[in-house]
This record gives structure tokens, sequence and C-alpha cells, in this order.
């Protein structure tokens, strides 16, 4: 899958996960890593194949790899959810 960069937000369509919202730390070959902040903090991403995901072309306002915390992440995954529901 083309187009998949780190900071984007992908959520799940396959598996015990399916409709959960995560964002992508890395891509490497067909897997992604992906964290939630919560279940799956940056320590410990989750791997999951590229074809099991939907992107979602929007990385979060203020997004710095270098810098993110899983605090960021959950914010930016819960602002990202309402954001959703409003749409």
């Amino acid at each position: 899958m083309e187009g998949l960069k780190q900071g984007m937000f992908a959520r799940s369509k396959a598996g015990h996960d399916k409709d959960k919202l995560y964002i992508i730390l890395k891509t490497e070959g067909e897997y992604v890593y992906l964290t939630d902040g919560n279940l799956r903090p940056l320590s410990k991403p989750k791997r999951k194949n590229q074809k099991h995901i939907q992107p979602i072309c929007r990385i979060p306002e203020g997004w710095d790899s270098e810098q993110i915390t899983d605090n960021f992440v959950k914010r930016a995954i819960r602002l990202q959810e309402k954001e959703d529901e409003n749409v």
C-alpha cells in the first residue's frame, strides 16, 4: 500500500481489534507498527499487515516523531474519534 507515512491515523479492518483507531509508528515491508498509547504503547507497538488497516490521510497536529509520548498519542486519537463522530 503506497502512501503510508509515519504519524498517519489508521483504523483496523480485521482481527480482534477491528474498527480500533491507531497511529502508524513505522512501516516495514508489508507490515506496519501501530500504537494507541494505551494497550499498545510506544514501547510495544502492534505489528499488523498493511492490508488489514484502513489508513486515514491525516497526521495529528504537532506531530514530531522524535518527541512523541503515549499521552500525545492518546489525546490525538481521542480528538480524531470526536471529529469522526461529528461528521
